[in-house]
């Protein structure tokens, strides 16, 4: 049966990108007649022998002027054995806002790094974002194999400079392959130029990796995004009483029955039915978009968290946060933010700013302000009870965005460490 892998594209610029993903949707199959024969059209008007493949993600006008990626392009592919989504990110520094959005949901990140390069600021930059967005695993692609003649030696250096840093920043699922995108070497198939390396092809890696985490492993975890109350608007007059919660399940599993906790107001009550659309399910899992029905009618509004009973989140007002700061202006102690965790947005003022993550170190360092993509460690003071949990525990609804209170723009992206800062008396950095 045929799964879906959702993947993300990081590196420096000029890494090679771009040719990656155009050789994936070539090697699979996946390019129209007329887009290739549009690619091989401008490609030879360059005064180039092959098909430039990159040409094939260039979408904006200004990413095909500049030569390089500025948005998250979005590529859907497929082989016969699983469905792929592709976050394509681009590679300045300054667009690593956009790295940590088109991760934010992947299953796997795919890191180029050019052999003749090597381990670069940003290479640890978005190791460091796969690190803190807990990404479930890690492919590095060490591309331009044949710039140095498929030589084992540079690629084994390359190699155990990134084991090093993944090592340092806690990233443990690594996959490291030789590959040319320009050729194809290891890319669908495994290369015969590259006898020394016994490991799969990148598409083969894809493949196999698992997605995912099985929900019914973990806790239910339902954010109100809708109150369904049609009352006198009903057109159905069977309508009239209903009275349902729509979102979209985060975590876990729900059936009828079950008992469940409404959050922050921490109030119990059973689940009475499930409906998807004009039907009613037996069951639902993450990520089902549904409406459940409660067999109470208790007060429950946009934001609230419905959990499992037996297994919920405590509410809190203090938060210890690691954030990447997305903002041009510095973040400063005792800034006013909204933090938007799910469907629920509450004031916040940042109590104190821990530390900075020196890319060249692992380690944190003091600081005062964090500048625009830093990685930070802040603690953060709510004006009203959050029912959130910690990241490492629950990546769904332990996430969260700082976003400016008067002009709505986003600040940082945060993935919750403790929601008892004061009590845990871990003052550490940690990753």
């Amino acid at each position: 049966m045929s799964t879906l892998l959702r993947l993300a594209t990081a590196g420096s610029v000029d890494d090679g990108k771009s040719t990656l993903v155009g050789r994936l949707l070539h090697d699979t199959k996946s390019i129209l007649a007329d887009q290739m024969d549009a690619v091989e059209r401008v490609s030879r008007e360059r005064g180039l022998t092959g098909a430039d493949l990159a040409l094939l993600t260039d979408g904006l006008r200004a990413e095909r002027e500049q030569g390089i990626t500025i948005d998250v392009a979005y590529r859907y592919f497929a082989t016969p054995r699983r469905s792929f989504i592709l976050a394509d990110c681009p590679g300045h520094v300054q667009y690593t806002r956009n790295t940590v959005t088109g991760s934010s949901t992947a299953d796997v990140i795919v890191l180029l790094v050019d052999i003749r390069h090597g381990v670069l600021e940003q290479t640890r930059r978005h190791l460091a974002v796969a690190s803190l967005l807990r990404v479930p695993h890690v492919v590095v692609a060490v591309n331009k194999i044949d710039l140095v003649d498929y030589d084992e030696a540079t690629f084994r250096a390359v190699e155990t400079d990134i084991r090093h840093v993944a090592n340092g920043l806690g990233v443990t699922d690594v996959t490291v392959i030789p590959v040319s995108a320009l050729v194809g070497d290891n890319i669908a198939d495994r290369s015969s130029l590259t006898p020394w390396y016994g490991g799969a092809a990148l598409l083969e890696v894809l493949e196999e990796l698992p997605s995912g985490d099985d929900p019914r492993t973990q806790p239910l975890r339902f954010p109100v995004q809708y109150v369904i109350r049609p009352q006198s608007g009903a057109l159905d007059e069977r309508h009239r009483e209903y009275r349902g919660y729509a979102g979209r399940i985060a975590a876990g599993v729900v059936r009828p029955g079950d008992e469940i906790v409404v959050l922050p107001s921490g109030k119990h009550t059973r689940v009475a039915g499930i409906d998807l659309a004009d039907k009613e399910l037996d069951e639902a899992y993450a990520p089902q978009s549904v409406t459940l029905r409660l067999t109470d009618e208790i007060d429950i509004a946009r934001g609230d968290l419905i959990s499992a009973a037996g297994d919920r989140p405590t509410p809190t007002r203090d938060l210890d946060a690691l954030v990447c700061w997305l903002a041009e202006r510095p973040l400063v102690e005792g800034a006013r933010v909204l933090v938007k965790n799910g469907a629920r947005t509450v004031q916040a003022v940042v109590r104190t700013i821990d530390a900075a993550l020196d890319l060249d170190t692992l380690v944190g360092q003091p600081a005062e302000r964090l500048e625009l993509n830093d990685i930070g460690r802040v603690r953060l003071h709510l004006a009203a009870d959050l029912p959130t949990e910690p990241y490492a525990r629950a990546r769904h609804t332990g996430a969260f965005l700082l976003v400016d209170p008067q002009q709505a723009g986003t600040l940082a992206a945060g993935m919750v460490v403790s929601t008892d800062p004061d009590g845990n008396g871990d003052t550490d950095w940690v990753i």
